[in-house]
């Protein structure tokens, strides 16, 4: 079978808006969000706090996927795409076709992708024990985005980020509880000066 047949199941996707977090935020890009996530954060904002059923699944081919894209850059995302075996075929396609990839994952599984693909670790490990970070993702990664409820998510990962200094660590509110999070992120800043505040930008102006 050719790569472009190959075919994974899609939750949604959406093009040409912008990254709202992170490293990359108010870039150009689009956003494959591949279905399934067994993690369950109390917070999903795609629907998988529950096991997500019920919701949308569409099979897509790659070739149907890269028939789509309109900017620059490409976001998969999910619920949790490294549980998807076809994933380093999809980074590759996007790849070839002179995309640049980023992947957002909560690094409770592992694939060998393409060195290029640009990963964002957003570790839930603290949210259920049954799915801890797999090792490797804390030297892989490009950027960790740590989703911060109570401000006691820096502690619980505080060996790991400190052993990775290189690593831009980006400490995000928790949507819902924003107004009373952002002042104790304020506080984590001042401790840790190399630590930056991302905010889900893309809420505030209204746009996926």
């Amino acid at each position: 079978m050719s790569i472009l047949q190959v075919k994974l199941p899609i939750h949604e996707t959406f093009q040409s808006t912008v990254q709202g977090e992170g490293f990359w935020t108010g870039t150009l890009v689009d956003f494959i969000r591949l279905a399934g996530c067994p993690v369950g954060c109390p917070w999903c904002d795609t629907g998988y706090a529950n096991g997500g059923k019920g919701l949308p699944i569409v099979p897509r081919s790659i070739a149907q996927l890269l028939a789509q894209l309109q900017s620059p850059r490409v976001v998969i995302t999910g619920g949790e795409p490294f549980i998807h075996r076809d994933l380093p075929e999809l980074v590759e396609a996007l790849l070839a076709a002179d995309k640049q990839v980023s992947i957002e994952t909560s690094g409770a599984y592992w694939l060998d992708i393409s060195p290029l693909a640009w990963i964002t670790l957003s570790p839930k490990e603290h949210v259920n024990p049954k799915y801890p970070v797999k090792e490797l993702f804390w030297t892989r990664s490009n950027e960790i985005k740590l989703v911060v409820s109570t401000g006691e998510e820096v502690e619980f990962y505080h060996n790991h980020l400190a052993n990775n200094v290189n690593i831009p660590v980006f400490l995000q509110p928790e949507w819902n509880s924003k107004i009373s999070v952002i002042p104790i992120i304020l506080e984590l800043l001042k401790q840790n000066h190399s630590y930056r505040l991302s905010l889900q930008t893309h809420k505030f102006i209204g746009v996926q």
